[in-house]
């Protein structure tokens, strides 16, 4: 465990690029928490399915792009500690891939919010 973090930890690029999607992940999910009792009972997640009730989910349904995005992030974090040894440019690429879908997944959550408040 201890080489995971290291691994990752040698290159500053690679590992300021986790923690800053790291604290974006745990900013949106504090906002969430926040804001989650004046949610309405149905909040539209799935935007690209025709218009109706498909769209819709239950409020604990805004935690689904979030969960999405934890599970991509320790996917990513797992094969960048993985990958870093062998070639430091994709540990560098997969990093920034993470903190663009951390930022897309905060403005996500944040135009659903916009949009049901």
């Amino acid at each position: 465990m201890k080489d995971f973090i290291n691994n990752i930890k040698a290159d500053k690029l690679t590992f300021r690029g986790f923690i800053i999607s790291f604290f974006i992940g745990i900013f949106t999910l504090l906002i969430i928490l926040i804001l989650y009792r004046n949610f309405p009972p149905f909040i539209p997640i799935f935007n690209q399915l025709p218009w109706g009730e498909q769209r819709l989910t239950e409020t604990v349904g805004i935690f689904i792009p979030l969960a999405v995005y934890a599970f991509i992030f320790v996917l990513n974090l797992s094969f960048t500690s993985l990958i870093y040894s062998k070639n430091p440019l994709i540990a560098r690429i997969v990093a920034a891939v993470t903190l663009i879908l951390a930022i897309m997944n905060f403005v996500f959550i944040v135009k659903i919010i916009f949009t049901v408040l």
